[in-house]
């Protein structure tokens, strides 16, 4: 029988193989992505209309792939192009008109179409990217210093200006202030060529070598983790990309989803096979310890605990599961994960198996996701028919498989023990702890449960070790996070980053920021379970401690910016409607206090509030936090103890002056009609419901504010400002 490692080397060369005969590192490779949000775009037209173009243009040296989602969400379609010796090219909401465009210009003609390229503010082309290292855990100016530096070189060796462009980008895993404060990283496009360097001197040589004499100054040339380079090279020319640090998403938007050879290109099962014929289940198991990671669906319970605790029990039946029941409104960390790179899961999920003596586990996804169901799916299948999941896996005699299980949508089952019951086919709904999970899980036996965003670090932690993975993050909060971004800031989508990254970078660096004209008022993370974040408190470092310290949490990772326009009553009443609507009626404190917390908000909102309603509002959320079964009902109340601790001031304008500062609140607005503006058209007349404003055509009209429902529709309807909203 052949050994573990023949085994794995026989699917290493046929993926090799596969790879070399289909010429990808020669060819031009245009990437479309293919996830659900992706799709929704039209993105499956745009793929179509470029294998038609293709095809038509007789040429054979063009690979056409579909990649995972990036995580660019407003800007979808996005289409990359990778030309050897060029400067990459991502192209925004790429319709199957720009395609035409994109292809006769780039493609053919070697033209990159500016205008359409992502994030571009400018329509001039460079010679030359250069992406410097602007982390603010390595350098405190933000990369203000060399860049000063980088165009004081570029002028004195005579490169035209116009000539180089410069970017800031996140940490490249190799600044290291501590022990050598003056050395410099920067990457070069498009040789795709990183630099290290300390002086002056130093740097003119590689501006002279490179931007001058397009040379590549091997001696000052390096290479970082190949996870981090690899994205890089691939995303290191947009500045939404390269501030971030992808360790989760490491292989989303570089690899097909659905090809296995992809995945095992990007160092995937390159760990299993190596942990199978070398390593002890126990070695696994601290491993993960000594990395630091701790869950990432919430609680930031540390990983390599949980792992130990499953194994404390002398039961031979254990279990192993994937909570990818993502319920969070706006959250979709998750299904982008299963989307772009299930592999890595399973792979995770196998040396956790491992890990713990398990030889069966369950993916627990919800329904509402069926292509990460898809893809999922026939990635199990991959695996089975490669023996990398299943009996004898890569003829180790060790024996691990999988079964997806569906939910069925309901958000308390992202609960753990409610999860479980919902795979054992009983109704899902919480159950008191302990025991716990690891001690009692499934069918009675010790089950480990982590989240989709846990497992995919695994194998990344197993290969690359622990140290590596804790060089990112704080001391108490390691490793990186992906937040789904969205709400009032201009780049909403997927953003992964080392945990301590302020909030603000978040925001403004990568986020783009607000609006113009537009100011911060809040951060919400944590989704219905989380808090509501003064600005005030925007240099706040994202990690378990601080946030939790802020009454907020981490969560599985929603975040949901709110400006001087959002109402922090109603946004509280959404989430504690949402949250109650979901609670599954088993315990009173959370059946009955959301309810009754939900009415009291709902009286703040419409004007019928007393200021003894703010107290027995805050009295109840504590009671409700403090007394609830599970964790839903222990943290519904977050939001709104958050907002009052935060916002009280809202809270009382809403009471005392029967008005909403933000005009959200639709029964405690006023409207009335400026008569200096109005002209008499009778169009917000005509559009009112209630026949409640008068006035004769071309005369001033007048609301009759005893029979407004304001509705809003004279507002909206008015063309000349004339109808006032207060």
């Amino acid at each position: 029988m052949a050994s573990i490692t023949s085994a794995y080397g026989a699917l290493l060369e046929k993926a090799l193989k596969e790879y070399d005969e289909s010429g990808a590192a020669r060819k031009v490779i245009i990437q479309v992505g293919s996830a659900t949000c992706e799709i929704t775009a039209g993105a499956d037209r745009v793929r179509a209309e470029f294998d038609k173009l293709i095809i038509a243009s007789g040429r054979d040296d063009i690979l056409l792939k579909q990649v995972g989602c990036t995580g660019r969400c407003a800007r979808e379609p996005v289409v990359g192009v990778f030309v050897p010796g060029q400067i990459p090219a991502k192209y925004e909401q790429v319709t199957e008109e720009k395609v035409h465009s994109i292809f006769q210009s780039h493609i053919l003609k070697g033209q990159p179409v500016t205008e359409l390229i992502l994030d571009k503010k400018s329509n001039r082309l460079y010679d030359h990217l250069v992406t410097i290292c602007s982390s603010s855990q390595c350098c405190g100016d933000k990369g203000s210093a060399l860049e000063a530096r980088l165009l004081k070189a570029i002028e004195a060796q005579g490169v035209p200006s116009e000539s180089v462009g410069i970017m800031h980008s996140g940490c490249m895993g190799l600044c290291d202030s501590a022990s050598d404060p003056d050395q410099r990283v920067m990457m070069v496009f498009p040789e795709k060529v990183i630099y290290r360097f300390k002086t002056d001197a130093e740097l003119a040589e590689i501006v002279t070598s490179q931007l001058k004499e397009n040379t590549i100054l091997t001696k000052y040339v390096t290479h970082t983790d190949r996870v981090l380079e690899e994205f890089f090279k691939q995303y290191g020319d947009v500045s939404f990309f390269n501030r971030q640090t992808r360790l989760t998403l490491r292989n989303s938007g570089l690899i097909d989803p659905e090809s296995l050879t992809d995945y095992m290109l990007k160092d995937g099962y390159k760990a299993l096979p190596w942990i199978l014929k070398e390593k002890t289940p126990e070695w696994v198991i601290e491993e993960v310890t000594r990395s630091g990671l701790r869950g990432r669906g919430g609680g930031g319970f540390p990983t390599g605990v949980k792992w130990k605790n499953t194994t404390l029990n002398d039961d031979p039946i254990r279990y192993v599961v994937c909570n990818a029941d993502e319920g969070d409104p706006g959250a979709f960390m998750d299904r982008s994960a299963l989307e772009g790179d299930p592999f890595t899961i399973i792979e995770g999920m196998t040396l956790g198996g491992y890990a713990v003596g398990a030889h069966k586990g369950f993916i627990y996804v919800r329904a509402e996701y069926p292509l990460a169901i898809e893809r999922l799916e026939n990635a199990i299948e991959v695996t089975r028919e490669n023996h990398l999941l299943g009996k004898n896996i890569l003829n180790s005699g060790f024996d691990f498989d999988l079964e997806i299980r569906l939910g069925a949508g309901a958000f308390v089952c992202g609960e753990e023990t409610a999860l479980l019951h919902s795979i054992e086919g009983k109704r899902g709904q919480p159950r008191i702890r302990p025991p716990y999970p690891s001690q009692s899980g499934l069918w009675g036996h010790p089950t480990m449960i982590n989240n989709v965003e846990t497992w995919a670090n695994i194998a990344a932690i197993l290969l690359f070790g622990a140290d590596w993975y804790a060089r990112f993050g704080t001391e108490q909060s390691k490793g990186t996070k992906v937040f789904a971004l969205a709400g009032k800031v201009k780049n909403t989508g997927l953003v992964e980053v080392p945990m301590g990254t302020s909030l603000r970078e978040i925001i403004f660096d990568i986020g783009g920021g607000l609006e113009e004209g537009r100011t911060l008022k809040s951060v919400q993370t944590g989704g219905p379970s989380g808090g509501c974040i003064p600005a005030s408190k925007v240099d706040t470092p994202v990690d378990y401690e601080h946030l939790k310290a802020l009454g907020s949490i981490m969560g599985s990772g929603g975040m949901i910016v709110l400006d001087d326009e959002d109402c922090m009553v109603a946004t509280a009443r959404f989430f504690v409607e949402f949250t109650q609507s979901e609670s599954c009626g088993k315990c009173v404190p959370c059946r009955e206090g959301t309810l009754r917390m939900l009415e009291i908000l709902d009286k703040i909102t419409m004007g019928q509030a007393e200021l003894a309603d703010l107290d027995r509002l805050e009295r109840l959320a504590r009671l409700v936090k403090h007394t609830s079964l599970c964790g839903l009902g222990q943290s519904a109340p977050n939001p709104v103890l958050s907002a009052l601790e935060n916002f009280r001031e809202e809270f009382e304008a809403h009471i005392t002056e029967r008005r909403c500062p933000a005009h959200k609140c639709r029964q405690l607005l006023q409207y009335s009609v400026d008569a200096d503006k109005c002209v008499g058209c009778t169009l917000c007349a005509r559009r009112c419901p209630v026949s409640c404003i008068s006035g004769e055509r071309r005369g001033v009209h007048v609301i009759d504010a005893d029979k407004c429902i304001k509705c809003g529709e004279c507002f909206n309807a008015c063309k000349f400002g004339a109808v006032l909203q207060k």
